[in-house]
């Protein structure tokens, strides 16, 4: 399946290099096989592939970004979501009001 004008190749790759993970260590780390790990790595970074939804949310999770972050179609938004996903439940709720008024 080649992935078109899909945000995240370029959000993955990212979130990897912040995190200072190789291709190969970050596939291990959601589960993948080592010895096909960088390829896969490599091919959801490029596009070619694309992650499904419990293999993103592993990746996620070690990578410590929510799922949405992955699909944020503008930098605003993606940074908006890293930064939500850092605030408490009271702390979210709270901003929810103040967005709301």
């Amino acid at each position: 399946m080649t992935v078109n004008n899909t945000p995240i190749p370029k959000r993955l790759k990212q979130a990897r290099v912040e995190a200072g993970l190789s291709q190969k260590e970050l596939g291990i780390s959601a589960g993948m096989d080592e010895f096909s790990a960088s390829s896969r790595m490599n091919q959801y970074e490029t596009g070619k592939h694309v992650p499904d939804f419990l293999t993103l949310k592993n990746i996620g999770k070690i990578l410590n970004c929510p799922v949405a972050y992955f699909y944020a179609e503008d930098d605003l938004l993606a940074d908006l979501i890293i930064e939500i996903s850092m605030l408490n439940k009271k702390q979210k709720k709270g901003l929810l009001l103040e967005i709301k008024k």
